[in-house]
């Protein structure tokens, strides 16, 4: 599993980051303090606080260059 932190401060940012997870098979889930919700599901993006940095957890180690090249918009420069 890789971890990087993202920002999803708007609506649009949100529907985005959705679709281009969504074209991948494997697992994605976002962690916000003590919440872990499902990453392709924009409801449950909207119960968190998305005015703070969040960490996205990315379930498999294979295509990690291809998802870190859809995820370029939304992640926080560490």
């Amino acid at each position: 599993m890789n971890t990087v932190q993202i920002s999803l401060n708007s609506i649009g940012k949100v529907k985005s980051f959705v679709n281009a997870i969504s074209q991948f098979d494997f697992d994605f889930d976002l962690i916000s303090g003590r919440y872990v919700i499902d990453a392709k599901s924009i409801m449950g993006i909207f119960s968190l606080d998305l005015s703070k940095p969040i960490d996205l957890a990315i379930h498999t180690d294979t295509n990690l260059d291809e998802i870190m090249e859809v995820l370029k918009p939304y992640l926080i420069e560490g």
